[in-house]
């Protein structure tokens, strides 16, 4: 699987398609696989906190979520590179996956977005085999209780499984149970509320211009305020230590990650 090294993340450059394509491929085998979706936010706590980094390289596919991974990319080389959001794979799977037959699960977020977003499935995927939607609790669930539900996903016969626990709790979750769930964990974060209509999605344009996250903040100021204020200038700031290696010490694209890993030892 072909990667690049974005602020010491290993991105899969592969196309949003091709990337879609293999998700349900290792579905229809029911592989333990884990996908994250990648954007500024995860990226800076993966470099802050090295146990979620490792979560992120030891993951199976990590999509470029959000334009400046994506610019980032095609500076390393990858010409062609689009992006990997996710409600882009939620509805991409979905297609698939209603194609193909293999059958999904939901779990996470709330009951009451659970059911729009069936209503919203039914309509536009009518053949998607949903093997259930489960909503959890926001407290840690017991041992107990984590057996039995991965018992449940199992019987469930699901080859693919969108989990939205918000960053960094689904990643870690996936990751925790690699080798037990026997199905592709698909970390979709704030996919289901907007897929249920509950958040509104940027217009085309605001995305491509990279500004999704200003129109995000608009919708939900006080939730993500802090985030955005704490994770930005530290993002821009090792954006540029890459760049800076890559373009005035005329490095090569595919070494530059390597010496800006290096220069922080």
């Amino acid at each position: 699987m072909e990667t690049k090294t974005v602020i010491d993340v290993a991105i899969t450059s592969l196309s949003c398609e091709e990337q879609i394509n293999t998700m349900v491929k290792w579905g229809e085998s029911n592989l333990s696989k884990v996908v994250c979706i990648a954007n500024v936010h995860m990226l800076i706590e993966a470099h802050q906190n090295p146990f979620f980094g490792a979560v992120l390289q030891n993951a199976d596919l990590v999509t470029p979520d959000g334009m400046p991974l994506v610019w980032m990319l095609r500076f390393l080389g990858v010409g062609h590179q689009d992006r990997v959001a996710g409600i882009d794979v939620l509805e991409g799977v979905c297609k698939l996956a209603q194609e193909t037959g293999v059958g999904v699960y939901f779990l996470g977020s709330q009951d009451t977005i659970l059911e729009k977003m069936k209503r919203r499935l039914n309509r536009e995927f009518p053949n998607l085999k949903i093997c259930g939607m489960t909503s959890l609790p926001f407290r840690q669930l017991t041992d107990e209780e984590d057996r039995t539900l991965v018992y449940t996903l199992n019987q469930s016969g699901a080859g693919l499984i969108f989990v939205s626990l918000g960053c960094p709790k689904q990643e870690t979750w996936m990751s925790q149970h690699k080798g037990q769930v026997s199905a592709v964990m698909v970390g979709l974060g704030g996919a289901f509320p907007v897929y249920a209509g509950i958040h509104k999605r940027a217009p085309k344009v605001v995305r491509e211009a990279g500004l999704e996250w200003f129109y995000r903040l608009i919708q939900e100021p006080r939730r993500l305020w802090k985030r955005y204020a704490t994770t930005m200038p530290v993002f821009v700031w090792l954006l540029s230590k890459q760049l800076f290696w890559g373009i005035f010490l005329n490095y090569s694209p595919t070494n530059i990650a390597n010496h800006a890993s290096q220069s922080d030892e």
